[in-house]
């Protein structure tokens, strides 16, 4: 194996967090703010890029963190390193309600193509590198935008979707139409396009937005019920327009005071 070998346990049920046990100097890389605890001899380093390439140069370093800034993630990740002489943990904590998939690349084909924003944390040696959908359909009204994440290597690497997990084995032939924001994951076997919501009613009243994504097999494909844009809209919506003045602000006595310009 090319990536370090580490063990893991998934904790909890809807916030779930993944406990990483090293071996002497074994490392993982995670998306910086996701760490929840870590034992004493855990060193943390910031890097460019994932650090998959060790004896890459500035240019390469650059160009690491470059593509990781396409898909709109931070230019750095952090290396988490058992510096001690026996086992130590780590662990990560998913960043809103959902469920934490454990992927081991080597049994998946060495690549997965996921969302930009569902990398959690991998063992040293995933690359973590971008996809460009080969149709421009599939880029612009993709809802995960022109550029998806990847994921190459034959080690563990972990994601994280929103609320609950659906995973789907697709044969050759079958397709299935997915609600853009709710497509997690998938290998790159399966033929990604967009379509667009048929009938102009269906299409501005139906609330299911203009476009979904169909997915046509042979592959594997990871779908979550709950995306984190579906979930900050609800909030949005629900929290209160007044300046918090007024006591009855979250009744409908304040909001009635909202409309009519009271305070």
């Amino acid at each position: 194996m090319r990536n370090h070998e580490i063990d893991f346990v998934i904790h909890g049920d809807d916030m779930q967090c993944v406990e990483i046990e090293l071996d002497p100097q074994e490392t993982v890389i995670a998306e910086a703010g996701s760490l929840m605890m870590m034992d004493n001899s855990i060193e943390m380093e910031t890097i460019f890029g994932d650090g998959s390439k060790n004896n890459e140069g500035v240019m390469g370093k650059l160009f690491g963190a470059g593509k990781r800034l396409v898909t709109g993630e931070s230019l750095f990740m952090t290396a988490f390193t058992n510096t001690g002489s026996g086992k130590k943990q780590v662990s990560f904590a998913a960043p809103y309600p959902g469920k934490i998939i454990a992927l081991d690349l080597q049994e998946l084909g060495g690549k997965m193509i996921c969302q930009k924003d569902a990398f959690l944390a991998a063992a040293k040696g995933v690359q973590v590198g971008i996809e460009f959908q080969r149709k421009l359909g599939a880029g612009f009204f993709g809802g995960e935008g022109f550029i998806m994440q990847k994921l190459e290597g034959d080690g563990m690497a972990f994601i994280h979707a929103g609320g609950t997990l659906v995973q789907k084995e697709l044969k050759a032939g079958d397709k299935l139409r997915v609600d853009t924001g709710c497509l997690v994951a998938f290998t790159p076997s399966i033929n990604y396009s967009v379509e667009m919501v048929k009938g102009i009613k269906t299409a501005l009243f139906g609330g299911e937005g203009l476009f979904f994504a169909t997915l046509e097999g042979p592959g594997d494909v990871l779908i979550q019920s709950l995306p984190f844009s579906r979930l900050a809209s609800r909030v949005f919506s629900a929290a209160p327009r007044g300046t918090g003045n007024s006591k009855d602000e979250g009744s409908v006595l304040g909001g009635m005071f909202d409309l009519f310009g009271g305070k």
